[in-house]
């Protein structure tokens, strides 16, 4: 068994390169129907998102013609589902004929490594560019079956943790603080009218752009609160439960009350901008928040969510930014800054196992400064 596993030293290469990648760069394998002797990896956050281990033999450039043909169309069916602007693909071919041509990287989105042994790898400006390190983790000191049995436990392992991880993210959680603010969003619509006091409740702390500029800032938060009707209410209440419960099931509780505070206070600072001295009640800028919150879920898990980012959660956004534009007495303004700063919060607190530090530091230098020129706009500009 060992002699027909390990003797061949390109199944040896394959497997090195199998640890290298799924291990050290966490590249995840892609079923792909119908190809064989090829194996296709993927990692969304590398600058080569694909990388391609060709083991099956290519004789001629009819040949090598007709491959590039195949990795290209397949590649757009990935950039397509993965929402991608572009997809840079690596083939590496461990049995490249004499015969094929020498110019195998004419395509910036398609480069080609031609690999007969092992320091051809170490030797390739290509693979030492994108891959410093490469040349020190192929490295090892088992040899044989020991080698074999040692890479298929660190990938297996490697698999294992990958899993738990995203089993962490998705899993179902209790969404206390989404019922939490469904229940205060009830309590603040039904109070008033138990006291009788509901025009005078919605005339002291809805968005009112002069009020605020006069000082009183509370605004800016108690009038995401307040809704003027119960359809108001009701299809905001569910909106919030279908859309926030799965944000707070992502993020946390703690992240998931910061971004919607941040959205409905983006929202509110837009109202005052764009909406003059129009009064402005409502959570629906918070809950656009929550669903830019998702979108920037969904770009980091698009491997998991492709489908179902561009066939419902895009779609639905740009048909609320439209319709609460176009209809009268919908504050789409505040829509439109409910999502932005449920975009930019979202990139300054992180997606959970996906965002960098750098990312983040990024993230939250552009929201400050977002804030800071919204508050500029609305307090000094505006006023």
């Amino acid at each position: 068994m060992e002699s027909n596993l390990m003797q061949d030293d390109k199944n040896i290469i394959v497997m090195k390169l199998l640890h290298y990648f799924i291990t050290e760069k966490n590249y995840n394998p892609i079923i792909l129907q119908g190809v064989e002797d090829e194996i296709w990896l993927e990692n969304l956050e590398e600058d080569y998102k694909v990388i391609r281990i060709v083991s099956g033999s290519i004789y001629n450039d009819e040949q090598f013609d007709f491959d590039v043909f195949k990795t290209k169309r397949i590649a757009k069916k990935i950039q397509k589902k993965t929402l991608s602007l572009s997809i840079n693909v690596l083939s590496i071919f461990l049995n490249l004929g004499e015969n094929v041509k020498e110019n195998l990287n004419g395509n910036k989105h398609l480069l080609c490594v031609k690999v007969t042994e092992e320091k051809d790898i170490k030797a390739n400006k290509i693979m030492k560019e994108a891959f410093p390190d490469i040349d020190k983790k192929l490295t090892f000191s088992e040899k044989g079956m020991e080698l074999f049995m040692k890479i298929t436990n660190d990938i297996n392992k490697h698999n294992q943790t990958d899993a738990k991880k995203i089993e962490n993210v998705f899993k179902s959680k209790t969404p206390i603080i989404t019922y939490a603010l469904i229940i205060i969003n009830v309590l603040l619509y039904l109070m008033p009218f138990l006291f009788n006091n509901y025009e005078e409740i919605i005339s002291r702390y809805c968005i009112y752009g002069y009020a605020i500029r006069a000082g009183e800032y509370y605004r800016l938060i108690t009038g995401i609160f307040l809704h003027g009707s119960v359809l108001h209410l009701v299809l905001n209440c569910y909106s919030l439960y279908i859309i926030g419960s799965q944000i707070e099931n992502f993020f946390g509780k703690v992240k998931y009350l910061i971004i919607y505070l941040a959205s409905g206070l983006m929202g509110s600072l837009f109202s005052m901008i764009f909406g003059g001295n129009t009064a402005s009640i409502g959570a629906s800028g918070a809950i656009f928040g929550l669903t830019g919150a998702l979108l920037c879920f969904g770009y980091y898990y698009r491997v998991y969510l492709g489908n179902v980012m561009r066939s419902q959660i895009i779609p639905l956004v740009v048909a609320n930014i439209v319709f609460g534009l176009v209809i009268s007495g919908i504050d789409g303004f505040g829509h439109i800054g409910g999502l932005i700063g449920g975009v930019f919060t979202t990139m300054a607190l992180g997606v959970q196992n996906k965002s960098t530090k750098t990312e983040k530091t990024n993230g939250l230098i552009i929201t400050l400064i977002l804030f800071v020129f919204a508050l500029y706009m609305a307090f000094v500009y505006t006023a």
